[in-house]
């Protein structure tokens, strides 16, 4: 009897466990669809969009298909059944005012080649109206002189395929040549951008720490009233408008602006300098506007630690430096590479700031994948772009979680 009691209630404590996990899943799924939606979805689809470009597939699917049997490498014009494939579809896409499209496409491979696509296919409608067409790919390459080089046409083959790693190799300042190597291209832009990016969010989080400690240690240490009257001006930031921010800084540091028109009056300088729009400028404002996400980390260890420690070791001999940096800056380790990663993610992929007061010099990786997807409507190098950057931050991050997990180890 007591062992088919015990197996009941083995069952019925069983019955109640799953009952519990599944009201844990029903509490924690909005937040796992939420963040499913806002952020797994939209990473899945950059990494997605990054490679997969069906759009000139799609715009001269028949032209594609004749290329098949066309060899690229042999470094001559396609067999005519593909020129005249082209040239109807061509002439199809100029009825549909889809032209541009292919032109844009094309442009980004064999630069020039925009006004040739479009031109082309105006004169081939044209023909077709006027019932002067005969030989539409004969026609097409009598048109310009542009049509005989081979390049533009394996280029537009090589444009046909669905899946594509250009916009990496683009992303990286890479190419491929005629050949089909990996080569350095001429100009090189994202990769000095990326480089930008990392020195001045590096330079962002070294001076909000410089600024943070002494702030947050004396917070710390101070009464309670005095800890939450300054509290408040460090929260500050948080309650005023970003815009209103940045427009601030551009006031302070314009050429008439506040800081030159203040060392002009007493004598420090003849000319105004050249502040704003420029490096100098996204540091600083940058620096202001994410000093709380590096005060809040280490004010909140720093509060928690026993000031005991510090007396301690004073009392057994140690100066006041050497016991500092050695029993109470470790025990601030914790907060201040908390709030050195707060700030170096968040100002790392900062845009808005950098755009208003950053002019070229203080430009950022940021604001050029917002150029792309705004401006230029090349979302797939933006993808690429984003992806990149993104795979940087987790590196970084890895690097960081492997050194904070061995000194925690070696403190502990």
């Amino acid at each position: 009897m007591s062992a088919h009691l015990s197996i009941e209630e083995i069952a019925q404590s069983q019955k109640q466990l799953r009952r519990k996990k599944v009201r844990l899943l029903a509490f924690t799924l909005p937040l796992l669809c939420f963040v499913t939606l806002a952020f797994l979805a939209p990473i899945a689809t950059m990494l997605y969009r990054s490679v997969y470009h069906p759009t000139v597939s799609q715009l001269i699917p028949q032209t594609l298909t004749e290329m098949q049997q066309w060899d690229a490498s042999a470094n001559s014009l396609p067999p005519a059944p593909v020129l005249e494939t082209f040239s109807v579809e061509l002439r199809t896409l100029a009825k549909q005012r889809d032209s541009g499209k292919l032109a844009e496409e094309l442009n980004r491979a064999v630069p020039g080649s925009s006004s040739l696509i479009k031109s082309s296919a105006r004169k081939l409608k044209r023909l077709e109206e006027e019932a002067l067409l005969t030989g539409g790919g004969q026609q097409l390459l009598d048109m310009h002189k542009k049509w005989h080089n081979p390049y533009l046409w394996t280029s537009m083959k090589k444009l046909g395929n669905v899946w594509t790693e250009r916009y990496y190799l683009t992303a990286l300042d890479l190419e491929r040549n005629q050949k089909g190597a990996i080569e350095a291209r001429d100009t090189q832009i994202y990769l000095k951008l990326y480089w930008r990016s990392l020195r001045i969010a590096l330079t962002i989080t070294l001076l909000t720490a410089l600024l943070a400690f002494p702030l947050s240690y004396y917070l710390a240490n101070t009464s309670s009233k005095k800890a939450n009257t300054l509290m408040v001006f460090v929260l500050l930031p948080f309650w005023t408008s970003l815009l209103v921010r940045t427009t601030s800084w551009i006031a302070l540091l314009q050429t008439n602006g506040v800081v030159n028109s203040t060392l002009q009056s007493i004598g420090i300088i003849d000319q105004p300098l050249e502040m704003l729009y420029t490096e100098f400028a996204t540091i600083i404002a940058m620096t202001h506007i994410l000093l709380p996400f590096m005060v809040l980390p280490l004010y909140s260890v720093m509060k928690n630690i026993d000031p005991s420690y510090f007396r301690a070791a004073l009392s057994l001999g140690s100066k006041p430096m050497p016991a500092f940096f050695k029993i109470y800056f470790p025990m601030t380790l914790p907060g201040l590479s908390a709030g050195a990663l707060l700030v170096f993610i968040i100002s790392i992929g900062y845009y808005i700031t950098p755009a208003l007061v950053g002019g070229t010099d203080g430009q950022m990786i940021s604001n050029i994948i917002a150029f792309h997807m705004q401006s230029s409507n090349n979302w797939e190098l933006a993808a690429a772009l984003g992806s990149l950057l993104l795979i940087l931050i987790v590196l970084l991050y890895w690097i960081y979680d492997r050194l904070v997990g061995v000194n925690n180890i070696k403190l502990g």
